[in-house]
């Protein structure tokens, strides 16, 4: 059995993680966004970021300072125990948010949507998001923990509902309208990593945007071939807006667009859009069933 402990100091340790190294992709994909820009600003912009990510990873500062909104992606398996049951997750996950926040990892940006109140520990109602799903037969548990970049969550988000007669095509210009409207005067951070979401409902649609753009590894294509020729359409389409890192001129705008889907009413066409800054920051941790705990920024 797992036991309480053991999987909040692991969400601790991954939050940490996330907070102060960047995923081995990300950063990849910024190096080869580097080495294509000839706009001296825009070089000057991902120099700046590689250098900060360089610097958190030996200990100075973080990531990023906007350590944004607290996220933790839990999955577990059919043979999983947990000590008080998985309504215990979402405890290890609050404890793990405060003691992230006490030790100045993630700065205390949760506050009070109407009064703003801040209880200067990022907790509150629906904080920190704890998504709990059940996959496979395993005894362990496996989590990302995620903390998003307000500016991309705060001008990187967008829904519509169309017509089905819209189709691809109105698809296609919503995606890259959405795009240069974001990555204006570097809003979301970008070069970013953008999720889409087709079908569903609204909040399904939204969801699976929000998973695209956070919890798939750079270079990765949706295993169905026409949605993954259209990612490829779309990330040639943002490149020759003339949009680069943090807004300047570039051909960086994105690292990847990745798109989820989902079956819909056939009166339906929802899509929805939601951006990752440049950092990414999210790492991966995994709880065996004997307590073994292990920590990547690999993922799939």
């Amino acid at each position: 059995m797992i036991s309480v402990k053991t999987l909040e100091n692991a969400m601790y340790e991954a939050m940490v993680l996330a907070a102060t190294k960047m995923p081995p992709d990300v950063r990849a994909a910024l190096e080869r966004a580097y080495a294509e820009e000839t706009e001296p600003m825009a070089r000057k912009h991902l120099e700046v970021s590689l250098r900060n990510a360089e610097l958190s990873e030996k200990g100075a500062g973080l990531v990023c300072a906007d350590t944004g909104f607290p996220m933790f992606f839990v999955k577990a398996g059919a043979r999983t125990q947990l000590e008080g049951g998985f309504g215990a997750v979402t405890l290890c996950a609050q404890r793990a948010t405060v003691r992230s926040t006490a030790d100045c990892y993630l700065r205390p940006t949760m506050v009070d949507p109407l009064t703003r109140r801040n209880p200067g520990n990022n907790l509150g109602p629906g904080m920190p998001k704890v998504e709990l799903l059940f996959s496979g037969d395993g005894g362990g548990i496996e989590f990302i923990a995620a903390p998003k970049g307000g500016g991309s969550e705060i001008f990187g988000t967008f829904y519509r509902m169309f017509f089905p007669s819209d189709g691809v095509a109105g698809i296609k210009k919503f995606v890259i309208e959405c795009v240069k409207d974001a990555c204006y005067a570097g809003k979301i951070c970008p070069p970013a990593i953008i999720g889409v979401g087709i079908g569903g409902t609204a909040d399904l649609c939204m969801s699976m945007a929000k998973k695209a753009a956070l919890l798939r590894r750079i270079g990765r294509h949706n295993p169905e071939p026409d949605v993954a020729a259209l990612e490829t359409e779309l990330t040639g389409a943002a490149r020759s807006l003339g949009i680069g890192p943090m807004g300047a001129r570039g051909i960086n705008a994105v690292l990847a667009i990745n798109i989820e889907t989902a079956v819909t009413h056939t009166a339906a066409l929802p899509v929805a859009f939601n951006a990752q800054c440049l950092a990414g920051r999210r790492w991966k941790g995994v709880v065996s069933a004997d307590e073994t705990v292990t920590f990547t920024g690999e993922i799939e």
